[in-house]
């Protein structure tokens, strides 16, 4: 993010830069972080991301954050990508904290708010078996009884951080009406009948199938409104799409600037392979498109800033689109410029196209974020 920044700002994103340099700056510090390569979150170093004040970036002052606005959990979101900073818990925390902030009762507000402040991992949990794209078609159920406590039974699935979460903000249908039946709840962690299982992926240990048998509540778990959670969903999704895509654009600066630096030093037939046409304009294209994404996300993120009652179904869904799938391109890309040492584990290219390719698939896939924008012109 360039000369729109302002002094406070920049500042921010130079110090996020300076720790990540520090903390992260070479393969063996991210190795020892990361077991390899295989934990995309570790919780020593989170820890000391909230003792820096930096997990509240976009919280109220009131529950401890720094009141800052989407712009900056954005800006946030791509240096710490950048950087490599073994942070992944915060992309569903920031996401979960803002449906929290904006639907949640004071006492789940202070409670919730303030425990990301302080660290604290947030999950939630949508995707089904069944239900995937199409969130309407959940079956997990959650009943009331006499006494007001809930009752929930069923699986959700690719749950992202359920695994060191404080807290997972659960989708559970207590109605028939496909997208008016829906509640949230505030699901805490070690909560009886709740069983978390990993499922192996090729980046490591991410996402998990969640079991809930005979899942008991009390009454005032529910976030929001009975039967509003669909709505509630459709309220936080510019925010969730736009934080996916800050981060997607963080990796892709990296991994450009990575497959620059080694075309530049790599020489054959007498001369670095950077200064041959087909890579010379390759880096040309690839640079300009990453300079459009970041001025769209960022127009996007100042946008949602100025207009915090207004949703950017169009433009929140089209900087998703753009960063995830250019993120995929530029990793793909970095690793045909580097050939056959862009697909050894000695340099870092392999594990940010591991990281990239699925950006297209979470949050909702790029093909749904087509589908959304086509509708805003009526299509």
């Amino acid at each position: 993010m360039g000369s729109r920044l302002t002094e406070e700002q920049a500042a921010f994103a130079a110090a996020v830069r300076d720790f990540a340099k520090r903390e992260c700056g070479t393969r063996e510090q991210r190795d020892a972080l990361t077991d390899g390569g295989r934990e995309a979150h570790h919780p020593g170093l989170y820890r000391r991301l909230a003792d820096l004040g930096w997990l509240g970036v976009c919280l109220p002052e009131e529950y401890g954050g720094s009141g800052g606005g989407t712009a900056d959990a954005c800006l946030f979101l791509e240096e710490t990508s950048y950087g490599m900073v073994p942070c992944g818990g915060f992309i569903t925390t920031v996401i979960t904290a803002k449906a929290y902030e904006r639907f949640g009762s004071e006492r789940q507000r202070r409670e919730v708010l303030s425990g990301v402040v302080r660290g604290d991992v947030l999950a939630v949990a949508m995707s089904e078996p069944g239900a995937g794209s199409d969130v309407g078609a959940l079956r997990c159920r959650a009943r009331r009884e006499r006494d007001g406590t809930w009752v929930i039974d069923g699986q959700k699935t690719w749950i992202s951080n359920a695994h060191c979460a404080a807290s997972i903000l659960l989708v559970a249908r207590t109605g028939e009406d496909k997208h008016g039946g829906l509640t949230m709840f505030h699901l805490p962690a070690g909560t009886p009948g709740v069983e978390i299982r990993g499922i192996e992926t090729m980046r490591g240990r991410e996402v998990n199938d969640v079991y809930l048998t005979d899942v008991r509540l009390p009454a005032d778990s529910v976030v929001g409104e009975v039967n509003g959670g669909w709505k509630q969903l459709m309220a936080g999704l510019n925010h969730e799409r736009l934080f996916l895509a800050a981060n997607m654009l963080g990796l892709a600066r990296r991994a450009f600037d990575d497959a620059v630096a080694y075309v530049r030093e790599r020489e054959q037939f007498g001369r670095p392979v950077g200064t041959f046409q087909a890579l010379r304009h390759r880096v040309a294209d690839l640079a300009t498109e990453i300079e459009c994404t970041r001025l769209l996300v960022r127009e996007v993120a100042l946008d949602c800033d100025a207009y915090p009652e207004k949703l950017f179904p169009r433009e929140a869904s089209m900087a998703k689109l753009k960063a995830t799938e250019l993120a995929k391109r530029v990793t793909l890309e970095g690793m045909q410029m580097m050939g056959g040492y862009g697909y050894t584990t000695e340099f870092d290219m392999e594990r940010h196209l591991r990281a990239a390719v699925v950006s297209t698939v979470y949050g909702g896939t790029s093909e749904i974020q087509r589908d959304v924008i086509g509708k805003t012109y009526g299509l």
